[in-house]
């Protein structure tokens, strides 16, 4: 009996067990792909050399040669490719990470509007949403470049908004703040803020939730940081920020933050539409709540404001996160539509760059890299937050 036992329950021979021809066959696909990537690459790498355009990234070090419109970094003509391409890659990254948040403020509050009990505020959200997501995004950021952003006034005669904020066709112009010699002392008060800040937030979550009473952690760690920050405005020798405004001078404004037309075009059209999706996952997310959690909340007496922010978003987390994580990431890669209308993307650099090289091939691998770099760091920051989202449910 037991050896009959034993002999049931042994191990197949390896060329019948399925885990381990699983492995294997892995192992071949793999074998499979690399060899024809190898074929792959060697042959155009001879036909390249053959025809004299030898593979390679060191045309990254020869000089550029070429303006760029908009350089959040230093740069001059005189510079290499490698910094060329760098100043397109900061732009893309400064339109996403702006389009991401103001995109994302916006769609919850259309996405929001669009369960709304007001009949005319929901219509207003349905055709917004309907209207923008079956529009190309090509038409929409020529519309808002040619017929909106061009259409300004000249720079003579332009609109004055409080702030003050001046709208024309050479762009926007508007307060920003300036940091002085002081600013660096002030930082340091703002690091040990955050720090202590922290401390402060984590013991107050504990406490709420060993007690059960309310430990407004938030408020707590917020009223930290912004101590800190007092403390240590008023201990630096001079402000640390001054207040810079735009003044007219000649042809253009000087001082403050000026947004060109190509970048405001660009970022009002990515913002505008992928709102409108995000409205639709909001409110999918929303929707999956299960309807009695709303009745509990109102039979608690709270507030629709209450109920929405301590009952209903936070459940709707889960469900919305990762279609969310997919917006981020087109708005990212439909940033590369900024090339239509001149503003020096990295798609548009990249593209000059390749004209005056001829490096095809190198320079789509550097596009695909980038772009691939920064879709796995948005999904990476997204999985993390969706995982924290999860914990908190527990």
């Amino acid at each position: 009996m037991t050896t009959a036992t034993v002999s049931e329950h042994a191990r197949p021979p390896f060329w019948r067990d399925e885990r381990v021809l699983a492995v294997i066959a892995q192992i071949i696909f793999l074998i499979v792909v690399i060899v024809v990537a190898a074929y792959m690459y060697s042959n155009m790498y001879h036909e390249l050399s053959r025809r004299g355009l030898k593979p390679g990234f060191d045309f990254l070090k020869l000089e550029a040669g070429f303006p760029i419109g908009e350089t959040p970094i230093p740069y001059t003509p005189g510079d290499t490719y490698a910094r060329a391409f760098l100043v397109g890659v900061v732009n893309t990254i400064k339109v996403s990470v702006i389009g991401i948040i103001l995109a994302t403020i916006l769609g919850i509050v259309i996405g929001v509007a669009r369960l709304s009990t007001n009949w005319l505020l929901r219509a207003i959200a349905t055709v917004y949403i309907e209207i923008i997501r079956n529009t190309p995004l090509l038409v929409q950021l020529f519309f808002w470049f040619t017929a909106v952003m061009l259409k300004f006034p000249r720079i003579k005669q332009a609109i004055r908004l409080p702030g003050p904020i001046y709208l024309s066709n050479r762009g926007i112009a508007m307060v920003w703040f300036k940091p002085t010699e002081s600013f660096s002392l002030w930082l340091i008060f703002l690091l040990a803020g955050l720090v202590v800040a922290t401390l402060v937030f984590r013991y107050r979550s504990h406490y709420q939730d060993r007690t059960g009473n309310p430990g407004y952690p938030w408020i707590f760690g917020s009223a930290t940081w912004l101590l800190f920050a007092l403390v240590g405005w008023f201990l630096v020798p001079g402000a640390p920020i001054t207040v810079d405004k735009p003044v007219l001078a000649g042809l253009n404004f000087k001082g403050g933050a000026r947004l060109t037309p190509e970048f405001s075009a660009l970022l009002v059209g990515l913002v505008v539409y992928t709102a409108a999706f995000i409205a639709e996952v909001v409110r999918a997310g929303i929707l999956a709540v299960d309807k009695g959690q709303r009745e509990a909340a109102k039979a608690l007496g709270l507030t629709d404001f209450q109920m929405m922010r301590y009952i209903v978003f936070p459940q709707a987390m889960r469900v919305i996160i990762p279609p969310l994580t997919s917006q981020y990431l087109n708005l990212t890669k439909n940033s590369s539509l900024a090339v239509a209308i001149g503003y020096p993307d990295l798609f548009n650099v990249a593209g000059t760059i390749f004209n005056q090289t001829g490096k095809s091939i190198e320079v789509i691998t550097l596009i695909m890299g980038s772009y691939l770099s920064m879709s796995l760091l948005t999904s990476l920051f997204m999985n993390w937050y969706n995982r924290r989202v999860r914990l908190v449910e527990r």
